[in-house]
């Protein structure tokens, strides 16, 4: 589980850095979930990244940050097909038509949370 939670948040943490770079790059893989599949995948995404860390919560560096971080995930995992297709899609609308500053804070954050998340679930390496 440890190296589950740590690829999804390198995952999470390439994403952010994407959308840094470029927050257009970032609209078009974020389009992609614009459909019920798409809504239901990234709903299994959070779940299984939410189960990921609060199974390794306990070997991680931040025992209790990365179990509140999980619980939070797995529950927004577990409510996100409720949002609906439609209101995913006006979410979206809102977020692309900010300027581009907004967008790349957003992203920062992407990427901080990812790294962050990396650092504390990865296992100490003695160098």
């Amino acid at each position: 589980m440890v190296l589950l939670a740590l690829l999804f948040s390198i995952f999470i943490a390439a994403i952010g850095a994407i959308g840094f770079v470029s927050p257009a790059k970032l609209f078009h893989i974020v389009q992609r979930f614009q459909s019920s599949t798409g809504l239901y995948g990234a709903a299994g995404f959070r779940v299984v990244f939410g189960l990921a860390l609060l199974f390794t919560a306990d070997r991680s560096r931040a025992p209790e940050v990365i179990r509140v971080v999980g619980i939070i995930i797995l529950i927004s995992g577990l409510i996100t097909p409720l949002f609906g297709v439609d209101r995913f899609r006006r979410i979206l609308d809102w977020w692309s038509a900010r300027p581009p500053s907004f967008q790349r804070a957003w992203a920062g954050f992407a990427l901080a949370f990812g790294l962050l998340c990396a650092y504390a679930v990865a296992p100490s390496f003695p160098f």
